[in-house]
Parts: C-alpha cells; structure tokens; sequence
C-alpha cells in the first residue's frame, strides 16, 4: 500500500464572484522511503498540494490517504493529533521561534504532541541537533545563526517526533547555493539512515534533480512523472 495515494483531487476557492482552481483532479501515489519533489512555478499548486497531504487543508472534491488513514474526514483535532504522529514539516522561511533556543525549537514538537519523559526527550533533540551537526548550536537563538543553519535546525525539527513522513516546501527557497544543496543532501541522508520519506517543492531545477521522483505540476493539474535517480536510496 503507497504511503499517500490521491484519487482525483481537487482544490478550488470562491472568490467573490469568481473561482480559483488551485488543483484540478490530481492523482497519485508516492510509496514510503521515497525521496520525492513536486516541482512547477509559483501559482501551480505545489503548496495546496503539500497542504492537503498534510491535513493542513482538505480538498474541494476527491480523496486523500495518508499511511492508510483517509484524511479528508479527520476533524481538526484528529488531524493535529494525526499530524503530530507521523508528519514532519519543514518550510521555507524557516517558522523558528525566535525567542527559544535552537535546543528549544527542537524540543517544541515533542512537548505539544508527544507525551515523552524528559529524559528520552533530551536524548532525541541532542541526537537530531548532532545529526543536522547543530550540537555546538544548541543555546543559541535563531537571530544568531546564518540562514543554512536555521534550516538545518528546522530539519531536525522535524524529525524529532520520528515522522514516517516529512514535507517541505520550497525548503532551499531563501538559501544561497552552497547551502541549499548541503540542506538537500541532509534531507537525502536522513531519508537513507532513518527510512523516512521526503517529500519537497521547488521551482529551481537543480534542485529537482536530486529527487528519485518528480511530479510536475502546471496551473493546478499534473503534468509529468518523472523518474531521477536512485541515489537517495543507495
């Protein structure tokens, strides 16, 4: 069974007097351990997409699964629970909160999902924060590190709860070359040692090519599948 399956998904807003198609009966199914990108320009649908999978928004017509579980008919409550319990996010203007740590925005999921001893909650956050190679950082604020370091930080974050599945949008988005590309590779490298599955967006085609799989989106429908690599499973 794939990991998250779409059937005939769309997604479309009232506006005033007219409406605005976001998605237009999209389907597919990514299967777990994969490393996989939805790539178009802004204005395509990556982020409704994104939003859909993860029970952030639900969709106008058609069915979305998530590990199983057919979320279009979670309540709000269930969905933060369902979310809590096996997704990660990771977004692109970072969302730290500027007046924690680095070593407290880690350890934020875990006190408002998890009901986690302290103990084995200070293991996990030093584990993901020497992961992400963030250690020496820990008692730092977000205002004091560079912008690759928040996201490498906003990373571990979001594998702290130990997700099943981590979804990021535009992650490199506000990242200079060099350090969007080491981002990437960390995501690559957790999705190899940890069997999670990643799932970003992007419109910048260097980046693109380091996904197994692309799905290629173009006003609201899915044009393309297309499959990369194999690295990240290697």
């Amino acid at each position: 069974m794939a990991l998250i399956e779409l059937k005939g998904v769309s997604k479309f807003y009232d506006m005033s007097e007219t409406r605005v198609d976001a998605l237009k009966s999209v389907s597919l199914q990514i299967e777990e351990q994969s490393f996989v990108s939805f790539v178009g320009p802004s204005g395509s649908g990556k982020t409704t997409l994104l939003n859909l999978i993860g029970c952030l928004d639900k969709p106008s017509t058609g069915n979305v699964y998530v590990n199983g579980t057919h979320v279009n008919d979670l309540e709000t409550r269930e969905a933060a629970r369902f979310r809590g319990n096996h997704l990660g996010f990771i977004f692109q203007n970072f969302n730290l909160i500027p007046v924690l740590t680095v070593y407290e925005n880690v350890e934020y999921p875990l006190i408002m999902v998890q009901n986690i001893a302290p103990k084995e909650r200070r293991e996990r956050i030093l584990h993901y924060l020497e992961a992400v190679s963030m250690l020496d950082q820990k008692d730092k604020y977000p205002g004091q590190i560079s912008g690759g370091q928040k996201q490498r930080v906003a990373v571990a974050r979001a594998l702290v709860t130990n997700p099943k599945l981590v979804l990021a949008d535009e992650p490199t988005a506000n990242l200079d070359h060099t350090s969007a590309f080491k981002v990437i590779e960390l995501m690559r490298q957790m999705q190899r040692d940890l069997k999670t599955t990643f799932v970003f967006s992007t419109h910048d085609p260097k980046i693109m090519k380091e996904a197994e799989i692309v799905f290629t989106l173009e006003d609201g429908q899915m044009t393309n599948k297309e499959i990369m690599n194999l690295k990240s499973s290697n």
